[in-house]
């Protein structure tokens, strides 16, 4: 009977202990997370600060219960201090008690997730700059926020975006800063968020855009922050800068990307044999590049973790790779994308080239339909599809991401995607689904 050491519990933590358990029913799994919740969904805080949760406590979708229930041996509130990863030996403090612990073990699993970017700034650590990561983020971004009459979101990114849109439908004065120029830049190409950015300033939001923050000033009523443009005064600053991985434990000892992130294979094998890594700590495949980049999203680690039990005593399953596809609602539009953006591309050393069009999601004849704005992009020489994005009314068109998520996943041509059978039916399409339209014209067939 082997022992393993999980190091860290959200979404890989919990998807890898449950695989292990479920491989090896016999082995000692013992789980350390320094927090008293495990499976927080992080994606949801912006929903519950807008009242658009039904119970908080539904965003867990594990516990430490569970987990014990499926046969690990769960340590709450648990600060591993030290790891060392050629002899496994790991080495605890309990939080609440104080209580010292150590053991050796034959397999470690570092599941250790990210932390939030936090640049050197000064004034970051003022009382009125809030952090919106985990549970205990949550409660106070919550807390705090329900009062107050206006926030500064900094990082127009998912997270911030999400806050904005949440804020400002509460009521709230709201500015959206960020210092690339465009709202959800990375994400998504400017024929989307052009359209955005509209529809923030149409519900009141300000953006200050292309503004980088150099200083954070808070008092006991407000914060002022200042970039190198401007400065702008709120009861609350929320971060929502990204996040890089929480591997400390490890420097030195497994090999890493430059960010930190800890280098795994398709296995989720390390550089030291016994250790596995999944999740936001760790390296992850993306498909359209074909090499390994940081991309934390729930998702890829979720993916990537329920393998571990099948792989860690020989490699039996590779993970797939992942096209970082992804969706968000903002106020009434929904917004997806699946892969690399132009820009995305350019930042990678990728030529790429994209085709865009707007067209109703369903025929003119039906008693209401919605605008699609669909991009496609693709390499101009392999024509192999690279990307797309989608945005609309019509929450539906999100699962257009998954559909050319597959796409890419399988290296298919734009002229290939262009003669993929699509549904008609006028409740749900036009005779050209908006996929094939875009690809069609890609194809240079429209």
């Amino acid at each position: 009977m082997a022992k393993v050491a999980v190091i860290g519990c959200t979404h890989a933590g919990v998807f890898a202990t449950v695989s292990i358990l479920k491989a090896h029913p016999d082995w000692e799994v013992h789980v350390f997370e320094r927090n008293d919740t495990v499976s927080f969904l992080s994606c949801g805080i912006a929903l519950w600060v807008g009242d658009h949760v039904s119970d908080p406590n539904r965003m867990f979708y594990s516990s430490p219960a569970a987990l014990a229930d499926a046969g690990a041996h769960v340590h709450m509130h648990t600060d591993v201090v030290s790891a060392d990863a050629a002899t496994k030996h790991v080495e605890w403090t309990d939080l609440q008690t104080d209580e010292k612990g150590a053991c050796d073990f034959d397999y470690l699993v570092v599941t250790t997730g990210s932390k939030p970017v936090l640049p050197p700034i000064p004034g970051i650590d003022g009382g009125r700059v809030l952090h919106c990561k985990n549970w205990d983020d949550a409660l106070r971004v919550k807390e705090l926020c329900g009062d107050a009459d206006s926030v500064a979101v900094i990082g127009a990114g998912y997270i911030g975006s999400e806050l904005a849109d949440q804020l400002s439908e509460a009521g709230k004065r709201v500015v959206l800063v960020d210092a690339l120029p465009r709202v959800l830049a990375k994400n998504f190409d400017a024929d989307v968020t052009d359209q955005m950015e509209r529809a923030f300033a149409d519900h009141g939001v300000e953006l200050a855009l292309g503004e980088k923050v150099v200083a954070f000033e808070s008092s006991d009523s407000a914060v002022t922050v200042t970039t190198d443009k401007g400065a702008y005064t709120a009861d609350y600053a929320i971060l929502g800068l990204g996040f890089l991985p929480r591997t400390d434990l490890f420097d030195g000892q497994l090999d890493m990307m430059p960010n930190g992130a800890i280098r795994v294979d398709e296995y989720l094998r390390t550089s030291v044999p016994g250790v596995f890594a999944a999740g936001d700590a760790a390296s992850i495949l993306f498909n359209p590049t074909g090499k390994e980049d940081y991309i934390p999203l729930a998702t890829n680690a979720v993916r990537q973790a329920s393998l571990v039990g099948a792989n860690i005593v020989e490699p039996t399953i590779a993970y797939a790779g992942t096209q970082a596809t992804s969706a968000v609602q903002l106020y009434e539009y929904s917004l997806a994308a699946t892969g690399l953006t132009v820009e995305g591309g350019a930042v990678r050393g990728l030529s790429l080239e994209s085709t865009t069009v707007t067209e109703n999601y369903r025929p003119d004849f039906m008693l209401t339909t919605a605008p699609v704005t669909a991009t496609l992009v693709f390499d101009p020489e392999t024509r192999q599809v690279k990307g797309a994005q989608f945005f609309s009314t019509e929450p539906d068109v999100a699962q257009a991401a998954n559909a050319v998520s597959i796409a890419i996943a399988n290296k298919m041509t734009v002229e290939q995607l262009a003669q993929v059978d699509l549904l008609f039916q006028p409740n749900f399409s036009n005779p050209v689904n908006y996929i094939g339209s875009v690809s069609m014209k890609a194809a240079g067939l429209v």
